[in-house]
């Protein structure tokens, strides 16, 4: 009987991780670039398993207007540098210019470019083409004096050699414990002036969200079957 409650427990402890991921999901429905997790628990014999992917499917791209905002047109991922000082892949392109001159997406991570992160010296105006070239106007200099000053690191790794972190950047997958980087690729393009929307369709999660909590109710259900089971085998054991 214990092992039973094990089963049935371990399951319901994978429909709550499914949760989790359906919840993130939901929480990034409007977050420019965010990629979906795909998660569902499936039984494998008599055990239950949690089994995860990312949705590489493109968002939609809308124009926006604004010369700091991107869209990778297509497949692709903008170089980013983590928290952890690595590098890491994103197709979030709600890009700005902090005051230290730092080029960084919407979630403050640093753009790179041909020799790391982007800085940028003050300038009235900035363009990037869709090669992810960098091209500024300096302060002080007339409107035909455009500099280039770098260019976005623009890569596309096979995706089945790309794993999800915690922080939802993309990594490619170590080898021999070391972190591995993926080449520029100049066959990757940007929309400009655009940007693309999160591919989470909120609809399907609502309804996977409801499925998902009748799953671990169902779980709940098995758990009280199975103490009633136990209590009533004790009883006729006590009888005899």
């Amino acid at each position: 009987m214990s092992e039973l409650f094990l089963t049935i427990m371990h399951g319901a402890r994978q429909v709550m991780k499914a949760q989790a991921v359906n919840a993130n999901n939901l929480a990034n429905a409007s977050t420019d670039g965010f990629q979906a997790e795909l998660a569902h628990v499936q039984a494998v014999g008599r055990d239950y398993e949690l089994v995860g992917a990312v949705d590489f499917t493109p968002g939609m791209i809308r124009a926006t207007g604004r010369s700091l905002d991107v869209a990778v047109n297509g497949e692709g991922w903008l170089a980013v540098q983590t928290d952890q000082g690595t590098e890491g892949y994103s197709r979030r392109g709600d890009l700005k210019v902090d005051s230290f001159g730092l080029m960084t997406n919407g979630a403050g991570q640093p753009v790179m470019g041909n020799n790391g992160p982007i800085a940028l010296p003050p300038f009235t105006s900035v363009d990037i083409a869709a090669d992810g070239t960098i091209s500024i106007q300096p302060v002080g200099q007339g409107p035909n004096a455009m500099a280039v000053i770098d260019r976005i690191k623009l890569v596309n790794p096979d995706p089945q050699t790309m794993v999800r972190g915690d922080d939802g950047i993309m990594r490619l997958q170590k080898i021999a414990g070391e972190d591995q980087l993926a080449l520029p690729d100049a066959s990757v393009h940007l929309q400009t002036s655009s940007l693309e929307s999160s591919n989470v369709n909120a609809v399907a999660e609502m309804l996977k969200m409801i499925d998902l909590s009748r799953q671990f109710e169902a779980q709940i259900k098995l758990v009280q079957s199975a103490d009633e089971n136990s209590a009533s085998l004790a009883s006729l054991m006590r009888l005899n």
